[in-house]
């Protein structure tokens, strides 16, 4: 699963209404699909405009349509339970994720319609972005964080609107309109937020769960400092374990640090532009320094090219590093999350639950700096802070997917959101980051699961994932 740079992380929010499923309507009351051609899909798929109301509290608000992305079970006798799928984020699309046909659901969709949902404010589904310019390369923090509130001020979307909370509303407009009785789902990442919220709110809708990178109920998005310093411990770690990747960079936290604290006072360099190769100006902040860090942790593979990328750049030679940074980029790219979309969610859901306390707890150095500039951008967004609601027993079987190497959403965050549910297994895989779905025989226990949610798992399979190898100088990791 692609993620977004920003963290994801999760609350799963009770709704004040909903319950029992409201029954689907009629042939001529659903929206007619067409045939769509899709990145990440070689076959025509069926893509689906579903009008859901704008504000649930306020039907005279308007309306919005959600794109809804449809792969068709390959066999005829398909089962009725479809599998819906929710991005991560907050902010990336299930059209960003359809690459997962051929790798996560391979097997499922034998049997089951795999749809594919763009959550409101992204993707197809009017999304909620900042445009990115070539001149914020050169921005410092404070700079970068003026053009967000600019940014902001600038769009006229109702962000109040904008809540997990309506997104799960949303996902019951979607099974209606397309005539599906129960579902199943499968989220990544901030879709387990969203996940645990639809089946909240509406459990005689929900078959059973897949969440990969699980959220607990009570997680703040920008406290994520802990956890994000235990998977870079745990790569240090693993590199001084390592003969080779040790004996090629022995001094590595000292050159992090070095590089840390440089970048925390602004680095202005002179290089090669790694996609033109033209000579280019670059200013490395301390922001973009620990988010480039950060992001990479998010993959093993990625991550065992971390100790290269750290020590290319304290010997001078920044250019793989910014390479590697401008996959993300600062604001938006077309692979990368709804900016806007994710301050909404996170504005008024997370940052109000931000006490003096948990940031004490979860300090660190890959998630301070943007956890400080949160508060600014949210008063600049101006949206009314969602109470927290205590979350309520989900009993529909669910499948918790974790990795032991997630910056992000690491096994004890599935731990405590299986305390509130009647009905789990946590499967925690040794050599994974942040995504569990797509690796070794995953994509067959995912089948096994969906075919029969309270049947025993063998999942002995997932030890046989082994850890990618160090990349020890430009030609790439070892053999």
């Amino acid at each position: 699963m692609k993620t977004s740079p920003i963290l994801p992380a999760l609350l799963a929010l009770l709704l004040s209404s909903g319950g029992a499923a409201a029954a689907a309507p009629a042939d001529a009351a659903r929206p007619a699909p067409r045939s769509c051609h899709l990145p990440g899909a070689e076959e025509a798929l069926r893509c689906v405009k579903v009008p859901v109301p704008l504000d649930y509290a306020k039907p005279a608000a308007g309306a919005l349509k959600l794109h809804v992305t449809v792969a068709p079970a390959f066999r005829e006798g398909a089962k009725p339970d479809p599998l819906f799928v929710l991005a991560g984020g907050p902010g990336q699309a299930g059209s960003d994720v359809i690459v997962l046909l051929s790798a996560a659901f391979k097997r499922v969709r034998a049997t089951r319609d795999i749809v594919f949902i763009d959550q409101r404010g992204t993707g197809l589904s009017g999304r909620l972005d900042c445009e990115d310019r070539p001149e914020h390369a050169t921005m410092s923090d404070d700079e970068l964080g003026a053009e967000v509130t600019r940014c902001i001020k600038a769009s006229r979307a109702p962000f109040a609107a904008y809540t997990t909370a309506n997104a799960a509303r949303d996902l019951d407009e979607v099974r209606r309109a397309l005539g599906y009785g129960k579902v199943n789902v499968w989220g990544g990442s901030y879709g387990t937020r969203l996940g645990q919220a639809y089946a909240r709110a509406f459990p005689d809708s929900v078959r059973s769960l897949i969440l990969d990178g699980v959220a607990a109920p009570d997680q703040v998005i920008p406290a994520g400092g802990r956890d994000g310093q235990a998977a870079l411990d745990k790569l240090f770690d693993g590199c001084a374990r390592d003969p080779a990747c040790h004996k090629a960079y022995p001094n590595l936290r000292a050159e992090f640090g070095s590089l840390a604290a440089r970048a925390e006072a602004g680095i202005k360099l002179s290089i090669s532009d790694p996609r033109t190769a033209q000579p280019a100006t670059f200013s490395m902040t301390g922001q973009r320094f620990t988010g480039t860090v950060h992001n990479i942790l998010y993959s093993p593979a990625d991550a065992r090219r971390l100790p290269f990328l750290i020590h290319s750049a304290y010997r001078g030679r920044w250019e793989p590093f910014i390479a590697r940074h401008n996959i993300s980029g600062d604001f938006a790219s077309e692979a990368s999350s709804a900016f806007l979309l994710h301050l909404a969610v996170v504005c008024a859901e997370d940052v109000p639950r931000m006490t003096p306390d948990l940031m004490k707890e979860n300090t660190g150095q890959l998630t301070r700096a943007l956890a400080e500039r949160m508060p600014a951008m949210c008063k600049t967004m101006n949206v009314p802070a969602v109470p927290y609601a205590a979350p309520a027993t989900i009993a529909a079987p669910a499948l918790l997917l974790s990795g032991a190497l997630d910056p992000v959403t690491p096994p004890r965050r599935a731990q405590s959101a299986a305390r509130h549910m009647s009905n789990a297994r946590q499967l925690v895989v040794a050599n994974a980051g942040h995504g569990v779905s797509q690796l070794g025989c995953a994509p067959r226990l995912l089948r096994e699961f969906l075919d029969k949610p309270g049947a025993k798992l063998d999942a002995t399979c997932l030890d046989e994932i082994p850890a990618p190898t160090f990349q020890l100088g430009s030609a790439g990791p070892q053999p």
